[in-house]
């Protein structure tokens, strides 16, 4: 599955506990990432200072949902489940 066009749901909901740069102590869980652009793309993908947590975060329809709500409300969920 390839991710949604317009979505940025795992860029706001999880926290991200690792460096990121522009956030060196991380992001907590519901702020956007400062590399997440206008369109809701993510400004590292594919660069190696990207947090090997996004890397290894893969979009699957259970998590995508039919729509970026479903997203948002399924990741930030997770988060307070597991965080």
């Amino acid at each position: 599955m390839d991710c949604r066009p317009g979505c940025g749901a795992c860029c706001i909901a999880p926290s991200i506990s690792s460096p990121i740069p522009g956030m060196p102590h991380g992001k907590p869980a519901g702020i956007p990432c400062v590399q997440l652009m206008d369109d809701y793309r993510c400004a590292l993908f594919g660069d190696p200072r990207r947090p090997a947590v996004c890397g290894n975060l893969r979009p699957e329809p259970t998590m995508c949902g039919a729509h970026r709500d479903e997203a948002l409300a399924y990741l930030s969920d997770l988060e307070q489940r597991t965080g």
